[in-house]
């Protein structure tokens, strides 16, 4: 199983599947995240292994005025 951190969210998913599969899963937008896993950002064709640990963090944009 693959462990997705958001916020104080755990989800868990099967290992094997890449990583835009895993976010359409739990319906989130591959736009909005980053995924980390151990420190480095990874790429949404990334095949994600079971005992992976992959933390998503929103990205927050703006500008100003």
């Amino acid at each position: 199983m693959v462990t997705l951190k958001l916020r104080e969210k755990d989800y868990t998913l099967p290992g094997g599947i890449p990583l835009s599969q895993a976010f359409k899963r739990l319906g989130l937008d591959m736009g909005s995240h980053l995924a980390v896993r151990e420190g480095e950002i990874i790429t949404e064709d990334r095949v994600l292994q079971d005992g992976d640990v992959i933390k998503l963090i929103p990205v927050i944009s703006g500008g100003s005025q």
